[in-house]
């Protein structure tokens, strides 16, 4: 690692009546890209806080080098007390320039003269952006940047962030912005802190290995009843394990859906067999909607049956509260037909969330009161049940006012699931998770009976749950893809191309028409899968002696050989992709 410009040693901060964390040491070097990870209450934020400087340590030095520019885009920014949003941007001596700030706006689409009052979450959310962005920072600071945005705006800060000179530390629960931004990871677990020179894509792995040596060491010291206490980190490998077979299941389930669906990605309801027509929640034949002179969804044919996992993606403003309204019967379509089952009997997730009174305890909120609650009709103790959704049963008598944000969204996630539904609605369920409780609830998600819909712009999520996505563009017209995001955005990708001018060319020869592949081609179409498979061993065996945090000090040439080798290996497996997506578009063009 390159000389630090900003140092914490032997830190330690005072919450409540104990310590949150105590003898923390941590460096971020002029170019560090790094993933700050941990558990919803290790206090990722408040570590954020003190390394901007906004908060003092009880304990600890802090040096950084002069003229050093810290600024940190918090998770709930307050615009409060500012007319517009503008005023916000340009609020207090930190202000950036104003063409600055109007530069960035007009990227990330957002009218900086809209009233500060009555803005979205998203808007405040892309204020803070370009307030933060805006100021030339030296060392960035993102609270769970991606909160509130959609898919474009995400893929613009990601480019932004790809293209930045300085450092940044970053919280998020989205594993695709991780993954492909960040080189380094911190990981704050039970009060201590961890570095690794690998980014977010070696964490699982890092993670396994740690709780692995803890588990020999334990038996080493014959002290199994302290690594007991840990029972969260400890479930969080077979979890994991898990969640791969039920990956696979998912795959069998897209193959048959896709099955189901036409060669342009509508429903093909022709093929429907009598089985499929009884398994039928949700008919939409036909159906459009508009509002004034906009047509928000265009000739909807789609049959959705018991048990599809139907993710709904979309920039803000495409129509998709419009379409899940459409598919929950609580719009009617203007024209066409949308028919529910008579039996469907559904929980709206998002709805919910006002019910959670701040000052039940709970308890309350799990089991009336009681010591039990009854999950799908067997009747469960309060305190194991708690487990199972990351809770340490401790907190029973705890308020819902003074849970964090992730915590009640666990809790209600607990409460919803115990009861009988074959419906159920998520709407951004994702806001507020850490990555563990986000396993959980791909877990519970793929343990469902009945059929789920979703709103999401989470891409790793929404690729590991749903088996049907549904795009919309913002024309009226909704892609129909069996797979999750990645499926939708490879079928999405041909169609933005072909739209995009280019300029005039000379006139040459009409080209003679392909049939086949070259030889070359179809070598390269054969044979870059398993390239692919075999850099990505390379690459997982770098992570993981890059892992080892004595590497740098024992044998520096050794860790910049294998840092440069990781480098070219990264390299090499984005060229083969984009080289093997390439030919599988030709190979479908050619039929």
């Amino acid at each position: 690692m390159a000389a630090p410009i900003l140092s914490y040693e032997d830190l330690g901060l005072v919450q409540g009546s104990g310590w949150l964390f105590r003898h923390l040491s941590l460096h971020i070097g002029a170019r560090d890209r790094l993933a700050l990870i941990g558990r919803n209450g290790a206090g990722k934020t408040t570590l954020l806080k003190l390394i901007a400087g906004s908060i003092d340590s009880d304990e600890g030095r802090r040096t950084i080098v002069p003229g050093t520019r810290i600024v940190m885009l918090e998770q709930d920014p307050s615009v409060a007390g500012h007319a517009t949003l503008l005023d916000y941007v340009l609020a207090g001596p930190d202000a950036p320039p104003r063409h600055e700030a109007d530069a960035i706006a007009d990227q990330l689409g957002i009218d900086l003269a809209r009233e500060a009052a009555s803005a979205s979450g998203g808007e405040r959310r892309r204020a803070a952006i370009v307030r933060a962005l805006a100021q030339d920072p030296d060392v960035l600071l993102l609270d769970e940047p991606t909160n509130h945005l959609d898919i474009a705006a995400i893929e613009w800060l990601e480019e932004w962030l790809a293209r930045f000179t300085g450092a940044f530390v970053v919280i998020s629960h989205d594993r695709t912005f991780l993954t492909r931004l960040t080189r380094q990871t911190l990981w704050l677990d039970r009060g201590a802190i961890r570095r690794a020179e690998i980014g977010f894509g070696g964490f699982e792995a890092w993670t396994d290995q740690v709780y692995a040596e803890e588990q020999r060491a334990a038996e080493k010291l014959d002290a199994r009843l302290k690594l007991e206490e840990h029972w969260l980190q400890r479930g969080v490998t077979g979890r994991r394990r898990r969640n791969q077979g039920r990956l696979t299941k998912l795959k069998e389930m897209r193959a048959e859906r896709a099955s189901m669906l036409g060669p342009q990605g509508a429903a093909n309801l022709s093929i429907g067999t009598d089985d499929v027509r009884t398994r039928t929640v949700i008919d939409a034949k036909h159906a459009t909607k508009a509002y004034g002179d906009r047509t928000i969804i265009r000739d909807l044919s789609l049959r959705i049956t018991r048990g599809d996992r139907i993710g709904i993606v979309g920039r803000n403003g495409a129509g998709k509260t419009t379409l899940l309204k459409l598919l929950t019967g609580e719009l009617a379509p203007d024209t066409g037909e949308v028919k529910l089952a008579k039996t469907l009997d559904g929980v709206v997730i998002d709805q919910q969330r006002k019910l959670m009174a701040p000052e039940k305890s709970v308890r309350d909120v799990l089991a009336d009161g009681g010591d039990w609650i009854e999950v799908l009709g067997v009747k469960k103790h309060v305190h194991g049940y708690l487990k199972e959704f990351l809770f340490d049963p401790n907190m029973i008598e705890a308020k819902v006012g003074t849970l964090s944000g992730g915590e009640r969204s666990r809790l209600l996630l607990a409460r919803e699931f115990a009861r009988r539904s074959n419906l159920l609605v998520l709407d951004e369920p994702t806001n507020d998770f850490d990555l563990e409780t986000l396993d959980l609830l791909q877990e519970v998600i793929a343990d469902y009976d009945g059929t789920v819909l979703i709103v999401s712009h989470d891409r790793d999520f929404l690729d590991r749950t749903v088996t049907v996505t549904l795009g919309l563009d913002g024309s009226g017209t909704v892609d129909v893809v069996a797979g999750g995001y990645e499926d939708w955005e490879r079928k999405r990708k041909p169609r933005v191309e072909a739209k995009r001018p280019t300029a005039p060319k000379a006139a040459a020869p009409a080209p003679t028409s392909r049939v086949k592949l070259s030889y070359k081609e179809q070598r390269d179409f054969d044979q870059l899968p398993q390239r692919i498979e075999a850099i990505d061993a390379a690459i997982a065996r770098d992570e993981a002696r890059l892992a080892d945090a004595g590497l740098y000090a024992r044998d520096p040439g050794a860790f910049a050989t294998l840092m440069r080798a990781l480098e070219t290996a990264r390299s090499d497996k984005e060229a083969a992709e984009l080289r093997w997506l390439k030919l599988a578009e030709q190979v479908e063009a050619l039929g």
